[in-house]
């Protein structure tokens, strides 16, 4: 062979920008496929989906007793029981059975008194839809069960049946290809003899791909032959997604890897400062991902984790997974080179509260210093090595706990946080912003969306926060003015115009939950009005959501309900407004800093998220994003 065909050039390019500039070259729209739901276990979901049918899809007991009409029982007490008698005034009823007309309510057994002959005796007043769980209360119609590129669990799986689904988008797994090279590689331990080893790091590959969401397809070895792996190469590019080549990427008279991928393609990459690691090839043939990675099995695994990983995860639908790290003080020097990063593997422990990383020996072909290792050690370039007693960050191979990338929302409710949840990790609590208040107090959450209304100034959020944080630093990040008022049915029949209309006989209310946002409007224009709670049928029926107020009416358990305007269009109902307020979320000064609530302003910042809102309709997104320090 002559000097100018080996590979003696190899770059040393950084890792980080070789990965830039290798995905900015590829690809980026992945394909679906629709799957019955009963095969959607550890599928990642290409779009949001949405309930098709609520849950329950009748009203039902929610308890074992009587079934009564609540008007019926008006007086009931102690000292002025009720009888009421079998089929005349009651119907006996399980818990999951449909409620019939003209029942309204349900007394639980305990509280019922038989006196023989058919007949109960009753101690107390009901009240309507008593111990009833109402069309909707677990899952509403149209509402998200899980957002788009979403592993799907289980109990997801109970849920998407739940709300009618039977069949999903998904994303299509990608199908890698893996060639191993050499022609001292076997596979058959009985043919291992001087010279042979056996092939593992394909089957590594393989564990790795199905663990993140790929399908591994592993070809038998090649042998060091240009012909035979350049057609090989030509197979597995025809065939699969993603190709990996292990081995036969440095610069060896027999390393063909990167001659071939350039002449069949181009080669992005050859060499990245990193140790071990550094003969890895980035290249592309016929629009399609090309890895040579190194045949040492530490090297191997290193070059997986750092650049095929995340390109795996990309095809699957899922977000690049951020790497645990830690900070970690060194038991003994470590040397490095100016060069390269380097990955040490190391053991960890602690040792008087102080976590402490122990270097294990062992060169790139070590793979036991993989299986020891608690977690890699990364050593910048540009540093000659570290001494003992400093600090370095670790990245962890097992839990050392548990890292969260959730943001933590609790407060109140509105359909805007479903679609922050489409758009980044989310976990939202539904309590009123009174409740959030309280959550934030305790330091329960980083986010707490609240409106909630001074009844002396007309202001909103902030006379709250400087009661309830009296000396505490705090802050608001401006959400949307939304469309407050009452949801009501098609053609608006019962002619609900305004809260006065609360009081009438044939009005059926359906509220908030006590401390949110919209239950403190209605007291508000109630005290206004002149007009005692106790007057409004429904009053202490209390929903946590405005979807579930929504169905609430659609359903016709209620005639109205105080809710967003967003929730009346998302079920086709009629809405009498009565106004803007502010919807916005209070943060902790020091929490502006956490990369989670950056992310959260950015989203709802976006025009693709304002763009989403709009279409909801009901809202106003003036100052969004902007953060006011109180």
């Amino acid at each position: 062979m002559k000097k100018e065909d080996r590979n003696i050039y190899i770059g040393n390019t950084d890792a980080d920008q070789a990965k830039r500039m290798y995905y900015e070259k590829l690809y980026n729209e992945f394909e679906y496929e629709r799957i019955p739901i009963d095969q959607g276990l550890g599928r990642v979901t290409y779009e949001a989906i949405y309930a098709k049918v609520s849950s329950p899809h009748y009203n039902a007991a929610a308890m074992d007793g009587i079934l009564v009409k609540s008007q019926d029982t008006e007086g009931a007490s102690v000292a002025n029981p009720k009888i009421l008698e079998q089929g005349k005034d009651f119907i006996y009823i399980n818990t999951g059975n449909p409620i019939t007309e003209p029942y309204d309510s349900v007394i639980m057994i305990e509280d019922v008194i038989e006196i023989g002959e058919g007949k109960v005796k009753i101690l107390n007043a009901t009240h309507p839809w008593q111990h009833i769980r109402p069309i909707g209360e677990d899952i509403v119609a149209t509402e998200m069960i899980i957002p788009s590129r979403h592993k799907i669990r289980p109990i997801d799986i109970g849920a998407l049946i739940t709300g009618g689904i039977q069949e999903i988008k998904v994303y299509k797994k990608p199908r890698v290809g893996i060639i191993p090279t050499g022609t001292e590689i076997i596979d058959d331990i009985n043919s291992l003899t001087v010279g042979k080893i056996l092939d593992s790091n394909s089957r590594v590959f393989e564990g790795l791909i199905t663990e993140y969401g790929g399908l591994p397809n592993r070809y038998n070895p090649i042998e060091d032959e240009y012909d035979l792996l350049k057609s090989a190469i030509l197979k597995g590019i025809n065939e699969n997604e993603i190709l990996l080549v292990n081995a036969g990427s440095s610069a060896g008279t027999k390393d063909f890897t990167m001659r071939i991928i350039k002449e069949l393609g181009e080669v992005v990459v050859h060499g990245v400062a990193l140790k071990p690691g550094k003969p890895t090839i980035l290249g592309i043939i016929e629009g399609k991902p090309v890895i040579g990675i190194p045949g040492y099995p530490v090297s191997s695994y290193l070059v997986f984790d750092t650049f095929v990983k995340p390109l795996i995860l990309k095809y699957a639908g899922m977000p690049e997974e951020k790497d645990p790290i830690v900070k970690a003080f060194v038991s003994k020097r470590i040397v490095s080179s100016l060069k390269n990063k380097e990955l040490v593997r190391v053991s960890l422990g602690y040792v008087n509260n102080r976590l402490i990383a122990t270097p294990i020996p062992g060169g790139a072909g070590v793979i036991m210093s993989l299986v020891k290792a608690d977690g890699i050690a990364i050593i910048p370039q540009n540093i000659e090595g570290v001494e003992a007693g400093e600090t370095v960050d670790v990245k962890l191979l097992k839990p050392l706990d548990n890292v969260k990338d959730t943001l933590v929302s609790i407060g109140s409710h509105d359909l805007i946080m479903d679609i922050v949840g489409d758009m980044m990790p989310l976990t939202s609590g539904h309590v009123g912003s009174m409740g959030g208040i309280l959550a934030m107090k305790r330091g329960d959450c980083l986010v707490s969306p609240i409106h909630l209304l001074d009844t002396e100034t007309g202001e909103y959020n902030i006379s709250y926060i400087k009661k309830y944080f009296p000396g505490n630093k705090m802050a608001i990040i401006k959400g949307v003015k939304r469309l407050q008022g009452f949801i009501v049915e098609k053609e608006n029949k019962k002619a609900v115009k305004d809260f006065v209309d609360l009081k009438r006989k044939d009005i059926v209310f359906v509220n908030r939950q006590r401390g949110s946002g919209t239950r403190i409007l209605l007291d508000y224009y109630l005290n206004k009005n002149n007009i005692d709670s106790g007057d409004i049928k429904g009053y202490n029926r209390e929903m946590t959501t405005h979807m579930a107020v929504a169905t609430a009416v659609k359903t016709g358990s209620a005639t109205t309900g105080l809710g967003i305007y967003s929730a009346a269009k998302a079920l086709e109902l009629e809405f009498v407004s009565v106004g803007y307020e502010d919807y916005d979320f209070l943060v902790t000064q020091e929490s502006l800093e956490d990369d989670r609530v950056k992310e959260f302003i950015e989203i709802i910042k976006s025009h693709r998220f304002k763009e989403r809102i709009l279409s909801l309709g009901g809202y106003e997104l003036e100052g969004i994003g902007e953060v006011i320090l109180v």
